[in-house]
Order: C-alpha cells, then structure tokens, then sequence
C-alpha cells in the first residue's frame, strides 16, 4: 500500500464515526425547526390581537434551515469518488429533466417522477449520497419550475434529503422491494406535510385551522391536521400513489442497475 493510499484509508477511518454524529445531529437539528410551530415559543406583540405571526421569524427560521442545510451538504459529500460524482451528476441531471417534463406537462395532483431515484439512490449508496442526490435534485430543477428558486427552496431540500438519506436505513435482501413500497407510499404525504410548515403558520386562515402563538403542542398539531386534511390530502394522496405505482413498473430494473454501479464503484484498501 502506497503512503498516500494508507494516509486516505486512515483519515476514512478515523473520521467516519465522528463525520456520522456531525451528518445525522444536523439532520435532527434541522427537522427541530421544521417542527417550530409545535414547540417555538412566540409571543403576540403587545396589544395586537393579531394571530399572524412576525414575518422576522419567518426569515430567521428559514436562516436557520439554509445554515442547517449547508451543513449537511458539506457533510454529505465526504468520501465522494469521481466516479460517484459522475453518477450523481447524471442522475441529478435525470431527475431534473423528469421534473421540467412534469411542469411542462402538468401531472395529476401531486404525482412527481423524481423521489423514486432518490429514494433509490439513498438504498443503494447509504444516507449521505441519498441525501445529496434529494436536495440537489430540488436545487437544480428548481429554477425550471413554475415557482422557481425562493425562500421555500431550503425546505424542500432539506425534507427531499431526508427521503433519500433515510431510505439507507430500510432492510435489504428479500423484503427490500416491499420496504420501499411503504416507505415511498407514506413519503407521498409525508413530504407534503412537511414542506406544508414553511407557510402554514404564516398565513391567515379560518381559526380553527390556522396556527396561533401561545397555543400547546396537542392544539397546534390538532389544527395543522385539519388544515392538512382540508388542503393537502387529497393531493399527496395522489403523489403516494405515483410512488408506489412507480416503484412497481420501474423500481426492480432501476435497483439491479445502481447495485451493478455501486459494487463496480466500490474501492476496498489491501496492503500491496
């Protein structure tokens, strides 16, 4: 083994588990701001009557989810190869051309082609691979669609890594197809109600179904499972079901086909 072969495999291992803590604390860290509405404490400015929260905590915990954000992608691109990098690229460049094909030509409800590679990509070639090929994915085709690049960017990102950095931890072998199945079903609502919590508490709505500072936890999660069930369902619903319907017609080929990569790819360490 050559003196920088042995160098590489010793910094590998001596920062995995350390570089594993940092990766998967940001990912927690960021889906506590996701969930601010349930536990942030936020007071009504003094004699306003008013329910609509500080646009000023919208900026900060969008800051907070763009740093948190950041974080993760550095994270997540250690141990890169070139030749995972060039696959990447491709599939990135794959899933944006889905996702540009899909606001051409407007799909049913919330049925979107691009979280089966995702959630693919993150089976085959673990959490940080999974989670670049999802927030790059929403980052690159972001500018092609009809909403474009804002501040709502970050967390579908952020929410599309998360489908495939945890896809990694579902099992392999026989009953694998049938756990991606599930997962990529409940992934169709899933990521709807998450990506919902970057404007619901910022937007007027009925009481009943809007958000309101001081509230607990039980009543503000009651509320947003109303206003979910009243805006969102039946659109994920949708999406879930494009999931699955994808993952059986294309899911088995895709899977042979980033396994052949991924064994050709892999690099193991060996004294000369």
């Amino acid at each position: 083994m050559s003196s920088l072969e042995w160098t590489r495999s010793r910094i590998t291992d001596s920062t995995w588990r350390l570089g594993d803590v940092v990766f998967y604390t940001l990912a927690l860290a960021a889906l506590a701001v996701f969930l601010f509405p349930f536990w942030g404490p936020v007071a009504q400015s003094a004699g306003s009557e008013s329910a609509e929260p500080s646009r000023a905590l919208l900026l900060v915990v969008t800051l907070c989810v763009i740093l948190l954000l950041l974080g993760l992608l550095g994270e997540a691109q250690a141990g890169l190869t070139a030749l995972t990098v060039a696959m990447l690229g491709t599939l990135v460049g794959l899933n944006t051309a889905l996702r540009v094909a899909e606001n051409v030509v407007p799909l049913p409800g919330g049925f979107t082609p691009v979280f089966l590679l995702i959630a693919l990509v993150g089976y085959t070639f673990g959490p940080r691979l999974g989670f670049l090929m999802g927030a790059l994915t929403l980052l690159v085709s972001g500018p092609f669609t009809a909403g474009g690049l804002g501040p709502w960017t970050p967390y579908q990102m952020v929410a599309a890594g998360w489908i495939g950095l945890a896809a990694a931890w579902l099992p392999k072998g026989k009953y694998g197809l049938a756990a991606l199945a599930v997962y990529l079903t409940l992934w169709g609502w899933l990521y709807g109600a998450l990506t919902n919590l970057y404007f619901w508490p910022y937007t007027l709505l009925a009481p009943d179904i809007g958000w309101t500072p001081g509230l607990g936890a039980a009543e503000t999660l009651a509320r947003y499972a109303r206003f979910y069930l009243v805006t969102s369902l039946l659109w994920d619903t949708v999406g879930a079901v494009g999931n699955l319907a994808l993952l059986v017609l294309a899911g088995r080929p895709l899977l042979e086909a980033l396994e052949r990569f991924r064994r050709r790819a892999h690099v193991i360490w060996v004294p000369a």
